[in-house]
């Protein structure tokens, strides 16, 4: 389905969202400046339907295929607020047989061959799967959808799987697929985009080509579902970590024109969530 793109209403909600935040505490030049641009952004005549760039909807495999040319060109302050986390929850164990569940174009696969495990990577979309072989060469790559892994019942030690989970509707197959493929007493490090982050943004946008936006669609999965989850799939939980916004907004988007209302509407919160999990030996 196409979609008018407006950039001044995302301009306007960002306006909007940084004088909520700040409407109490707020130094009064900063929510005056909100409302002249409030004001300004609204007088503005607002263009035709049919002018300006397009954004596409895309399901994941035509979205990632779309995607992986330019993936890891791109700045992501959800992946650099992400990884350290992840990193430090994969130091600490042992070396073993490891699956990167939704793979992407193998930063994962990278951490954990790096860490001395046998990888098996794992996506839906064979244009990123071949940008994952070329970053990590020494991992068995498989195609193959969260939901569905191709993987037998208890064969790996550790399973990540990076924001990836948003894309489904319901994140209880993808969680019962990497408990299924754990063997008892293994490990599963999830990382997600935080529901907080998705109810406000909406859904994030890359450049599918010139003038055309897309985006694949992010659901909101409320820390009730992933327990939820986790309980159907028998997963104990270690510890949950939710890295905050580093204050960095990406290059070249919209919410650059509007950097100060942007870094107030994100600060202090959470971008991503991390999960760590066991599953019971």
């Amino acid at each position: 389905m196409d979609r008018a793109y407006r950039e001044r209403e995302l301009v306007l909600g960002i306006q909007g969202l940084a004088l909520l935040r700040n409407a109490i505490d707020g130094d009064e030049k900063f929510l005056r400046d909100r409302l002249d641009d409030i004001r300004r952004l609204a007088a503005v005549e607002e263009r035709p339907r049919d002018s300006g760039p397009v954004t596409h909807e895309l399901d994941a495999p035509e979205g990632y295929a779309a995607w992986s040319a330019i993936y890891d060109s791109l700045p992501n302050s959800f992946i650099e607020v992400e990884e350290p986390v992840v990193h430090a929850l994969l130091d600490p164990l042992p070396s073993g047989t490891a699956l990167d569940a939704a793979c992407g174009t193998g930063r994962q696969t990278r951490a954990l061959i790096s860490r001395g495990h046998r990888t098996i990577g794992v996506d839906q979309s064979p244009q990123m799967l071949e940008k994952a072989r070329g970053h990590a060469p020494g991992a068995d790559y498989r195609v193959g959808r969260l939901e569905s892994l191709p993987l037998k019942d208890d064969s790996v030690d550790l399973a990540v799987c990076s924001l990836a989970l948003t894309h489904l509707p319901d994140p209880c197959p993808g969680i019962a697929e990497l408990a299924r493929v754990v063997r008892p007493g293994g490990r599963i490090i999830l990382s997600d985009m935080h529901p907080f982050v998705i109810s406000l943004q909406g859904q994030c946008l890359f450049a599918e080509g010139p003038g055309r936006l897309a985006f694949v669609r992010n659901h909101v999965h409320l820390p009730s579902h992933y327990l939820a989850a986790f309980r159907q799939a028998d997963l104990t939980v270690n510890g949950c970590h939710e890295p905050l916004f580093n204050g960095r907004l990406a290059p070249g988007g919209y919410e650059e024109s509007v950097a100060d209302a942007a870094l107030a509407a994100w600060d202090g919160l959470p971008l991503v969530v991390v999960w760590d999990l066991a599953v019971p030996a």
